[in-house]
């Protein structure tokens, strides 16, 4: 029987006896109804107070059977109400400790701080991305918005350095900071930046001037919503067709196409061969969109002399089943299962 269930049973027992106490003091001593209520309410309350009235042999058989049956319902009422409260604080108690140990678990995730208007839609995106994250969040109505939709969480203050590590900060891949105030992104990104030096960290700026700051601070990039916003409204009004494709591409909204980033860490099928002879093309079906060197440099639209070497960042688009399957290829040797290895 669940918990709903007991108390309005409860509730229907207890009006139940009510009305059955002062109809029977009504019809068996013949009092007014107010009289009989008031004998039923200090019967069944066993408050002590004097009968209104003298009972006669039939009224104190009554009585008795009212007292002992009041009983049995209020204890009845009180185990529920008793059940409910520890049952919930249980189940809060298990959730959070499952929680816990759910964050502990990760690694190579992304720390997701501030669950506002952009951090939620971050959220949402990485969810979508089946990317592994974890939230720090210390305003309780987001906590609740977080629990309903089953996202990891700390509840704590970002700033601090205990809700960093709380959140796996040693083991993480990224951060994201995107709390509401500049100064506090500048105060996560120091910190974050000093508990992990290769944390990549990405920063949110609402002010321009922030941005030379976050980057000082430790930043990778910084993010400005607005400029965005604004770059994006132009874009759409001039070159509407560009933004539609970039949309399909980058959001993943076509299920064939994709635009994705791969990481070259095992180069031994494309070392000293221009990039005219990897077969890329012709064996995954994908376009070399660009290559970012390790120095940093960044090729568009590379030539087909162009050499593939380990550490170089491939921005490739093609479909998603092809991605997968290059990305497989060029990972090292070590963390791919034995059974996986690409010969």
């Amino acid at each position: 029987m669940t918990l709903l269930r007991r108390l309005l049973i409860a509730v229907i027992l207890s009006q139940a006896i009510l009305i059955s106490g002062t109809l029977g003091y009504r019809f068996i001593e013949g009092w007014s109804l107010l009289d009989s209520l008031y004998m039923t309410v200090i019967s069944i309350t066993t408050v002590g107070y004097s009968e209104v009235h003298e009972l006669s042999r039939k009224g104190v058989i009554f009585t008795v059977i009212l007292i002992m049956t009041s009983v049995g319902i209020m204890a009845f009422i009180v185990a529920s109400i008793t059940q409910g409260i520890v049952a919930g604080q249980l189940r809060t108690m298990l959730g959070r400790r499952k929680l816990e140990k759910r964050v502990k678990r990760m690694k190579d995730h992304t720390i997701l701080c501030g669950y506002g208007r952009i951090g939620s839609y971050v959220a949402k995106e990485l969810h979508r991305e089946s990317a592994p994250f974890v939230v720090i969040e210390k305003n309780p109505e987001r906590i609740r918005l977080l629990e309903e939709e089953g996202y990891p969480y700390v509840e704590g203050d970002a700033t601090e350095d205990d809700c960093l590590q709380e959140a796996g900060l040693e083991k993480a891949h990224g951060l994201i900071a995107a709390v509401g105030s500049d100064a506090d992104n500048l105060y996560i990104t120091l910190s974050a930046r000093a508990l992990n030096p290769n944390l990549y960290i990405l920063t949110r700026a609402d002010e321009e001037a922030a941005e030379r700051k976050l980057l000082a601070a430790g930043a990778d990039r910084v993010v400005s919503p607005y400029l965005m916003g604004a770059a994006r409204m132009v874009s759409a009004a001039l070159r509407p067709n560009v933004v539609d494709f970039v949309d399909l591409v980058v959001q993943q909204r076509h299920l064939e196409l994709q635009l994705e980033e791969v990481v070259v860490q095992d180069d031994t099928k494309y070392k000293g061969k221009p990039l005219g002879e990897s077969r890329i093309r012709q064996d995954f079906g994908l376009i070399v969109v660009a290559i970012k060197k390790a120095s940093g440099e960044m090729t568009y639209n590379p030539s087909s002399e162009t050499h593939i070497e380990k550490g170089d960042i491939l921005i490739l688009l093609g479909e998603n089943k092809h991605l997968q399957r290059f990305k497989k290829s060029v990972q090292s040797p070590e963390i791919i299962p034995e059974k996986r290895i690409i010969k």
